[in-house]
């Protein structure tokens, strides 16, 4: 009797053969020539092989883990929206959040997408291959679940259309797009860093936990449910970036100067990016669950740092600009709304002065802070408005040539002053909103001076609607930057205080309570 039984598989033994064996190496052409992107960014890879996927998931298990989700996904969003979900939130000052969202998130998960699909083909290691390919088809489907769920809004209130148009034109738009087209005119290998490391590690985690937690405390159920589903995925893509990063160290000490430069500037990017989330958590959520300041010594302070620890030992430092980032923490949300009020005749979404409570929780969040600079700005803001004379800023302002965010923030030390630094280059000058900037842009100068700054666009004429002539008597530059926009002047934007989503919202929740 033949008692040789073949035994079942382990998960690694199956991981095994379901990706590793689908390599090979070349022999008509070389190595080199068909995988030409992970030589010129310097570093030095001597076996792929030794890259583990620690959760060696198969594409079967992929298919079948993602397609549960999206079911109770779907279920959820298609019942919110049947239900006029939408009436249920707390305030309608709430969904003008929702409109930044929709104009910037969805664009830079496609972005994302199409990235990881590059390194896909990219990377000659076949485990990252396999994981790369899997976070692509991950990052398509948040943008395509973020569209759906958010588009049932466009049924309803202003500002929602069209978010695809804008967010290759709309002024502040370029902060989050400048940051993605930084990252995929990278090499893999930096690529990885900004979005598997910084990205994923500095961003995620404080878009998707605590803003997405303020949309269930809300009353969103539609965006809790895509947040929620995007950020079960979150956790393979953080351990993607952390194990290449860690991959690549231990590879060759030649990588650890090449990483750390990497290091230091996506961090960076990715701080000042948040700089919206900022605002959007202590200004834009009428219930607020925690503020800026908490979720970033809660996500970033304690686990980021904790992170970082767990590099040291491969020689990785913090980077330098952490210790700038702590003192703007008190900051950076009150100078982020002072300037998006002040802009409330160039935006997609309404804008409004915080309460007499809502201010009282900011002081009691930021009591270094807040009653002594930002409370009397909004209170003078308050009676400029009783005045009738309510306060915008007229003037284009001076972006930073790196991050793209107007000067807006201030020294570290000195509240009252704008940050603000200049570099000559090629007989140019450029400006600057910090030292990282500036350094950022020394490094790589060719590639910055290419940026296409809004405000340098519209000074310049090419931001008009087509057709436009300048030279009329009547030209209203302002208008016609507007229907470039494809943005309703008084419709999409100004004060919320009186607009149409105020006052059908009102009307259509009172009528939801009467029947």
């Amino acid at each position: 009797m033949d008692m040789n039984v073949k035994k079942k598989l382990g998960l690694k033994e199956k991981y095994a053969l379901m990706t590793r064996g689908l390599g090979w190496e070349t022999t008509y052409e070389s190595m080199d020539a068909v995988f030409p992107q992970t030589r010129y960014e310097g570093i030095r890879i001597h076996d792929w092989d030794k890259w583990e996927d620690p959760f060696r998931l198969t594409m079967d298990a992929y298919w079948k883990y993602q397609a549960e989700k999206e079911r109770k996904l779907y279920a959820i969003v298609d019942a919110y929206a049947q239900n006029n979900g939408h009436l249920g939130v707390t305030d309608a000052r709430y969904i003008n959040a929702l409109k930044i969202f929709l104009s910037a998130v969805p664009s830079l998960e496609y972005n994302a997408h199409r990235g990881f699909a590059r390194l896909g083909r990219e990377l000659p290691g076949v485990g990252p291959q396999i994981a790369c390919q899997m976070q692509a088809i991950d990052e398509i489907r948040h943008a395509q679940t973020q569209i759906h769920s958010l588009s049932n809004y466009n049924r309803f209130y202003n500002g929602f259309h069209d978010w695809k148009h804008m967010n290759d034109r709309l002024w502040y738009l370029s902060v989050p797009k400048s940051f993605f087209e930084d990252a995929c005119t990278c090499g893999p290998f930096e690529f990885i860093i900004a979005i598997g490391f910084s990205f994923e590690y500095v961003l995620t985690n404080l878009v998707f936990v605590p803003f997405i937690s303020g949309a269930a405390y809300n009353g969103d159920m539609g965006a809790m449910t895509f947040g929620f589903s995007a950020q079960s995925d979150e956790a393979r893509h953080m351990t993607l970036g952390l194990e290449v990063i860690k991959f690549m160290l231990e590879q060759d000490p030649a990588n650890l100067p090449v990483i750390q430069a990497w290091i230091d500037k996506w961090v960076w990017r990715g701080v000042r990016l948040l700089s919206i989330v900022a605002m959007l958590m202590d200004y834009m959520l009428p219930k607020r669950i925690m503020s800026w300041k908490e979720a970033w010594e809660v996500y970033f302070e304690e686990n980021g740092m904790a992170l970082f620890k767990d590099l040291a030992r491969y020689g990785i430092k913090v980077p330098d600009c952490v210790e700038l980032i702590k003192k703007e923490k008190d900051h950076l949300s009150h100078q982020a709304w002072n300037a998006f009020y002040t802009a409330g005749k160039i935006t997609n979404f309404h804008t409004w002065l915080p309460t007499e409570e809502e201010m009282d929780w900011l002081s009691s969040k930021y009591p270094d802070t807040f009653d002594r600079l930002y409370r009397p700005r909004f209170e003078h803001y308050r009676e400029l408005e009783k005045q009738g004379k309510r306060f915008y800023n007229t003037t284009l302002p001076m972006l930073c040539q790196v991050c793209q965010i107007p000067m807006l923030f201030t020294e570290a030390d000195d509240p009252t002053q704008i940050s603000y630094r200049q570099v000559t280059h090629k007989g140019d000058k450029y400006h600057f909103c910090s030292d990282h900037c500036q350094h950022i842009f020394e490094r790589e100068p060719d590639k910055y001076v290419e940026a296409w700054l809004p405000a340098h666009q519209i000074w310049q004429g090419n931001c008009f609607a087509e057709g436009a002539d300048p030279g009329a008597p009547d030209f209203d530059p302002l208008k016609s930057v507007l229907d470039y926009w494809h943005l309703a002047y008084g419709r999409d934007n100004l004060d919320f205080e009186g607009s149409e989503d105020q006052k059908n919202f009102a009307a259509w929740r009172a009528q939801a309570t009467r029947n």
